[in-house]
């Protein structure tokens, strides 16, 4: 069985396999979802690092995982991860990638903001985090890459598609819009322009990671 992949709306994301792992949970709109063995956060903004959204799958062994900036706001159990380091906690083995914006100041690579390459059940997933197209993106082996898509405060469509045009992904999903920023047809425009394949999840839809027939 290959992970289960959950898009939550936003930036949010929840993998199901041996371990449930969400990432950058926000607004979540499930009636009780399942609890999370890790909690991955990408940086401190409020879309990200929802404090409120974080206690509803929170459980006793519940472990997040992110920068220095969440850690030392968060009470619970925690690991902290900065760009480039790499950690392996139980079944999952994550990676922290840069994420910052070039052109504009949302996110300073100096922040130390990250993205997360995570290994669940065999599957490299990507979670970009918030960034524009970045250098460090190019060299990245992946197997599902989750990217935003919504401009304004991270990469537009197009930039999203050509960044994911060079490393390419086995399959690409876009994120980061119809919330705050962007809309449906940035996802659209992206499955229209990226040179990998592609899936535009809905909200909630649960997707068993699979690379054929997309």
């Amino acid at each position: 069985m290959k992970p289960v992949v959950v898009w939550l709306g936003h930036a949010g994301f929840r993998l199901e396999g041996s371990a449930i792992v969400y990432i950058d949970p926000y607004k979540l709109r499930e009636h009780n979802p399942p609890k999370a063995d890790f909690i991955l956060v990408t940086h401190s903004h409020f879309d990200h690092y929802s404090e409120a959204d974080i206690k509803k799958i929170t459980k006793d062994d519940t472990v997040i995982i992110s920068t220095p900036d969440v850690v030392e706001q968060y009470k619970g159990k925690k690991m902290e991860i900065r760009p480039g380091e790499e950690l392996s906690v139980g079944p999952i083995k994550v990676k922290a990638v840069p994420a910052y914006n070039i052109t504009k100041s949302f996110h300073q690579k100096k922040s130390g903001w990250v993205g997360f390459v995570l290994t669940l059940d065999g599957v490299t997933f990507y979670h970009a985090g918030d960034t524009d197209a970045v250098e460090e993106m190019k060299e990245l082996k992946v197997d599902v890459a989750l990217l935003p898509v919504g401009g304004t405060y991270t990469m537009s469509a197009e930039e999203a598609a050509a960044i994911a045009s060079k490393f390419m992904p086995r399959v690409a999903i876009p994120m980061h819009y119809g919330e705050i920023i962007g809309s449906a047809n940035d996802a659209i425009q992206f499955k229209r322009y990226a040179k990998c394949p592609s899936k535009i999840l809905t909200q909630n839809e649960r997707w068993e990671v699979q690379f054929d027939n997309l």
